[in-house]
C-alpha cells in the first residue's frame, strides 16, 4: 500500500471506557478563570447533553483536575478567548486528552452558574464589553457542595423507542439535585428527572464483559444492602464466581419465564443493562423497553449504576432534606 498526500490514511483509536469532563471557564484575554468543571457520570461515548454530571469532579484525583484546570487556561490564551469558552475533555489511565474545544457559551453555563452561585452570563457579557475579569466579582469553581445534573428524556411519549444512552443527543431537559455528598446530591437529581430509587427488592444486572469488574462493587454493596440479585447466564456467571449469591433468569431469547416477564410481573425493582454490539442491543431492547412502561428504575451504563446504589445507600442512611438553593452558596467550604 502506498500512502501519500493524494491517498492519505487516518489511523484513528477509540477510547474506551474515558471518563469525560466538561469544563467552563471565562477569559478576558489577560486572565483565565474556570468556572466549573464537570466530570459526567456516564462513560465517553454517550452525548455531553445526556450525560449526568457532578461538580466538583466525585471521582478525579486533584492532579487531574489541576492538570485539566492548567489545559483549560492554556487554551483560552492560545485562541484568545473574550468571554465564555467549553472544553470537553477525556480522562483514560491518568492522561487527559482533548475533545473539542468551543470559544462560546455551552449549554452548561446555567447549570454551572446555578452550581456555584455566579451569574457567568452577565460576567461574560461585561468582559465581551471590555472589563476586565480583575475588576468583576470573583468567581469559586468549587463549591462546598455537590450539585448533580441529570438529563430528563421524553421515552415515555414514544412507543417502541429503545432508551438506550448513545452518542446521539435525546435528552428534551435537565434537572439538578445539591448536597453535601454526591450520593445524596445524585439521587435527588434522580428524583427531579422522575426516577425513584427502590429501597430494595430485586434488581436485575445484565452488563458487557468490560463492565462486570467495574459493576461488581455495586453489586456487592446491593447485596449488603439486602437486594436480591438475579442475572443472566454470563454475568450471573462471573458474580458466582466473585462470591456474589445470584439468581440466573432466562433472556427473552432463551424461552419463558424470562426477565421481561418477571419485569412485568412486578418482580423486578431495579435494572443496571449494558450492552455492546448491535446484537447484544437488540436482544435487550425490550428490557429496557418494559423497564420504562412498567417504571422501573434502569441504568444502562457501570457508572451510572455504581451510582445509583450509592444514592440508595445514602438514602436509606439520612433522607432527603428541603433547603433552597441561596443557602447551600452561604455555606462554608469543607
Amino acid at each position: 500500500m502506498q500512502v501519500s498526500g493524494d491517498a492519505p490514511v487516518l489511523i484513528d483509536r477509540y477510547l474506551r471506557d474515558a471518563i469525560e469532563v466538561d469544563v467552563d471557564c471565562l477569559s478576558d484575554g489577560d486572565k483565565a478563570v474556570v468556572a466549573g468543571i464537570m466530570q459526567h457520570i456516564e462513560e465517553a461515548g454517550v452525548h455531553s447533553g445526556d450525560s449526568a454530571c457532578s461538580l466538583p469532579p466525585y471521582s478525579l484525583s486533584p492532579d487531574i483536575v489541576a492538570e485539566i484546570e492548567a489545559q483549560t487556561q492554556k487554551l483560552a490564551f492560545a485562541l484568545d478567548v473574550k468571554g465564555l469558552m467549553n472544553v470537553q475533555f477525556a480522562v483514560k489511565d491518568g492522561k487527559v486528552y482533548i475533545i473539542e474545544v468551543n470559544p462560546r457559551a455551552s449549554r452548561t453555563v446555567p447549570f454551572v452558574a446555578k452550581a456555584i452561585g455566579s451569574p457567568l452570563a452577565k460576567l461574560a457579557a461585561r468582559v465581551m464589553a471590555g472589563e476586565k475579569l480583575a475588576d468583576l466579582p470573583a468567581v469559586n469553581p468549587m463549591p462546598a457542595n455537590y450539585a448533580v445534573k441529570e438529563a430528563v428524556f421524553p421515552f415515555a411519549r414514544f412507543a417502541g423507542v429503545d432508551p438506550v444512552l448513545s452518542p446521539e443527543m435525546k435528552s428534551t431537559g435537565e434537572v439538578m439535585g445539591l448536597d453535601k455528598d454526591f450520593a445524596t446530591a445524585f439521587a435527588k437529581a434522580q428524583l427531579g428527572a422522575g426516577t425513584r430509587l427502590p429501597d430494595g427488592g430485586t434488581a436485575f444486572v445484565s452488563v458487557k464483559d468490560s463492565d462486570k469488574a467495574v459493576i461488581l462493587p455495586g453489586v456487592r454493596q446491593a447485596v449488603e444492602l439486602g437486594f436480591k440479585i438475579v442475572a443472566t447466564d454470563g454475568t450471573a456467571k462471573y458474580l458466582e464466581a466473585e462470591g456474589v449469591p445470584v439468581e440466573r433468569v432466562n433472556k427473552v431469547a432463551e424461552g419463558r419465564p424470562h426477565i421481561v416477564d418477571r419485569v412485568l410481573d412486578g418482580d423486578i425493582a431495579l435494572i443496571f443493562n449494558t450492552t455492546e454490539g448491535w446484537q447484544s442491543l437488540q436482544d435487550s431492547k425490550s428490557i429496557r423497553r418494559t423497564a420504562l412502561t412498567e417504571r422501573v428504575p434502569y441504568f444502562t451504563t457501570a457508572q451510572a449504576s455504581l451510582a445509583a446504589v450509592q444514592a440508595i445507600a445514602a438514602l436509606r442512611k439520612a433522607g432527603l432534606e428541603v433547603r433552597s438553593l441561596q443557602s447551600y452558596h452561604s455555606l462554608p467550604a469543607g
